[in-house]
């Protein structure tokens, strides 16, 4: 029980950092595949903005799961 919690606190760090920084996400992840100096577009900020909510939405669930199964 106590690995699903530090991986369900894991997945809620990384969904908060995707929420509240994608643009940081795209620089450490994406910037080097692109040949422009642009920044990441709407799409992508927007995509790993719902990506981020989804993980903590899985963070939270993983932590609450073991206590609702037993």
């Amino acid at each position: 029980m106590g690995w699903t919690i530090f991986l369900a606190v894991i997945l809620i760090l990384v969904g908060l950092f995707l929420t509240i920084k994608p643009d940081l996400w795209w620089q450490l992840t994406e910037s080097w595949k692109s040949y422009s100096t642009g920044d990441p577009s709407d799409l992508y900020l927007k995509t790993t903005r719902i990506g981020g909510i989804i993980f903590i939405v899985l963070g939270v669930i993983a932590i609450f799961l073991p206590f609702i199964l037993e």
